[in-house]
């Protein structure tokens, strides 16, 4: 059996031996923050996968505040964690899974189908009693497996103009406060793209921390649709983090095919001369 959007804790327990787990928690500035929180305790033989670090291509600019890494360079990080064609592979955070999301887009966008996310991350996993461990598993020297990222799903500012003067739609999965531009605590610049809609990523999850159902879920974005198929939407957040966790939902829903604006809001404003909305 392979899982291909979410995973659940009682699946995991049962199927962790023969996956590779990557821990993703993070904290959005601080690389030290996230790699402390693994080496205090993590599922029994994950790698950690720190955003910045590995998620990442930090050398590149105007291209938001995560941009996106390029293929050679994501081949070697799978290949140091053991990732083949065929691993089913498992990320995980803290809980709400926007930081795992990033490290399942990556592999989706990769051509890499076998990897999930654990609903309800580390915080549901440590609540059904199941063992952490602070032991570090050792990287692997296998040779990168050639590959390359579906580009025709990854737009750059410019396809994402195109796409809006066509009747596009553009859904931004940041804080509806940040959207409406009252307030920014990260960006230089507040608001959002003119024509963009706004779904807080939070709206895919319930109280408790899991995502809503797949019923649910493609109920919710069948409304956001409204009529069009997932291709006609792009979806952006502040760096490209949150927005893959739309991905994910829409995936889990059946709904296939959404293109990610990589550089979203940070990468947006990164030009002055790009128009900024506010409302």
């Amino acid at each position: 059996m392979s899982w291909t959007t979410l995973i659940s804790v009682d699946a995991l327990a049962r199927a962790a031996a023969s996956c590779v787990l990557l821990d993703c928690r993070a904290v959005l500035g601080d690389v030290e923050a996230g790699v402390c929180q693994y080496q205090a305790g993590h599922i029994p033989g994950a790698f950690h996968a720190e955003l910045e670090r590995d998620l990442s291509d930090m050398q590149q600019t105007g291209q938001g505040r995560h941009p996106w890494p390029s293929a050679a360079q994501f081949a070697q990080k799978l290949a140091a964690w053991g990732i083949t064609p065929d691993t089913q592979v498992v990320a995980y955070d803290a809980g709400n899974g926007m930081f795992a999301a990033r490290a399942w887009g990556l592999l989706r966008l990769f051509g890499h189908d076998k990897v999930a996310v654990l609903d309800g991350g580390l915080a549901a996993w440590q609540a059904a009693g199941l063992p952490i461990s602070t032991e570090l598993p050792a990287l692997q020297s296998h040779p990168p497996v050639a590959g390359d990222f579906d580009y025709s799903r990854l737009f750059d500012h410019q396809d994402v103009i195109a796409h809006l003067a066509h009747g596009g739609l553009l859904l931004d999965a940041r804080a509806a406060e940040r959207f409406r531009g009252e307030v920014e605590p990260i960006d230089a610049c507040a608001g959002h793209v003119p024509g963009a809609l706004n779904r807080p990523f939070a709206e895919n999850l319930m109280a408790d921390g899991r995502f809503k159902s797949s019923q649910a879920l493609f109920a919710e974005f069948a409304q956001l649709l409204g009529g069009r198929t997932p291709s006609d939407m792009v979806v952006m957040c502040g760096s490209g983090v949150t927005a893959c966790h739309h991905l994910l939902a829409m995936a889990h829903a059946g709904l296939v095919g959404s293109k990610l604006y990589k550089g979203s809001w940070s990468g947006w404003i990164s030009d002055p001369e790009r128009p900024v909305a506010t409302s």
